[in-house]
């Protein structure tokens, strides 16, 4: 569909209120295949897109910063012919579903963030990883992608993709269909470059003038219903960053971590985490 000046790629099935699913790195709309079969029959009508540079969206040159990113759902929203959603994201899809609420907030009834801390807790986020063994491989791997060149060479050709996947899950995943399916992915033309551009914004944005003018809109917090999700052995964020978001939501605010998984919960506990998701979602 077009939206926001460019295409994009949705999965869909149900009907009812519009619930919009945001991937994570290096992933695609695929990530929430169980998600979107479980949640339709519960009464939503739900979406899984591929985000801007990834899978079968467009992959222009530019736009990889979380406010343009924000701004492609927003416009995704809209294309559907829904007022708004509750918008679901892992990662980099849970820092925009942060976002969306300060910058776009008629297209936003709620917000869930699995693996996600608020974007204005990036610093946070680092001092995790850094203190914790568990984290450091995840550091060096995310200060590798602010590398020209060589990041994307080694998930296109080398074993990136199975070390970032591997290196943030819990055990039991990911299995080899799951590192051939997101190998493959990242395979296509321009999407190991588009993907990694996200990241690098996210570093630099603290010194460029369009990532201060994001954070300033970003300091007065959302009054829409927020859920955040995080596996209980997740190496990118500590249950600590999470619970210092809790004051950028002024609105009805929950926690929960799931054990035994890691950062992709929506594969390694694709049950509890749609049964969150129903429970929390009958509510509002």
């Amino acid at each position: 569909m077009a939206a926001h000046g460019a295409r994009f790629h949705v999965a869909e099935t149900g009907d009812g209120p519009l619930v919009l699913l945001l991937h994570d790195f290096p992933q695609f709309w695929w990530a929430w295949r169980a998600q979107l079969v479980a949640l339709a029959p519960a009464g939503y009508r739900t979406v899984a897109m591929d985000l801007r540079g990834y899978g079968a969206s467009d992959k222009p040159p530019r736009g990889y910063d979380t406010p343009t990113s924000a701004a492609d759902v927003a416009a995704v929203v809209r294309a559907l012919g829904e007022r708004d959603a509750v918008v679901v994201g892992l990662g980099i899809g849970g820092r925009t579903a942060w976002a969306l609420p300060s910058l776009h907030p008629e297209q936003v009834r709620g917000v869930v963030a699995v693996g996600a801390g608020h974007p204005l807790l990036t610093r946070h986020v680092l001092r995790d990883r850094l203190g914790e063994r568990t984290g450091l491989s995840t550091t060096r791997t995310a200060l590798a992608r602010q590398l020209p060149a060589l990041p994307e060479r080694s998930l296109v050709h080398g074993d990136g993709v199975a070390r970032v996947l591997r290196e943030r899950s819990g055990p039991g995943w990911p299995g080899e269909e799951d590192v051939a399916r997101y190998r493959e992915a990242v395979r296509v033309p321009f999407v190991a470059h588009s993907a990694l551009e996200y990241h690098r914004w996210i570093a630099r944005s603290a010194v460029r003038a369009d990532g201060r003018r994001f954070a300033a809109a970003l300091r007065a917090g959302t009054d829409v219903p927020v859920l955040q999700v995080r596996g209980e052995l997740d190496p990118t964020v500590s249950r600590a960053t999470l619970e210092a978001g809790a004051r950028f939501a002024h609105g009805p605010h929950r926690l929960e971590e799931v054990p035994g998984a890691g950062h992709y919960v929506p594969e390694e506990a694709p049950a509890r985490l749609t049964s969150l998701l129903a429970g929390w979602l009958a509510r509002w």
